[in-house]
């Protein structure tokens, strides 16, 4: 379906609707330029909250994860 924007600013609740329901929308505008409505897949229910700590012992960083790369000893007097 495409619309201009001129007559999708007083629908935009109807395409919304519509690109909820699967179909497509595009809105072009007086230039030519173009945007899509499509339809996105959204959680329903929000995500578990994150808990501090609950990957404690789970992660290791190695002892020289700060030294520098070999790649760069060019660069490093």
């Amino acid at each position: 379906m495409e619309y201009t924007l001129g007559d999708a600013q007083g629908q935009l609740r109807e395409l919304f609707s519509v690109a909820q329901q699967g179909r497509t929308v595009l809105i072009v505008d007086d230039q030519g330029r173009a945007v899509k409505l499509v339809p996105t897949i959204v959680p329903v229910k929000p995500a578990k909250p994150r808990k501090a700590g609950s990957a404690r012992g789970k992660v290791k960083i190695a002892d020289d994860f700060d030294a520098p790369l070999p790649e760069f000893a060019p660069y490093v007097e």
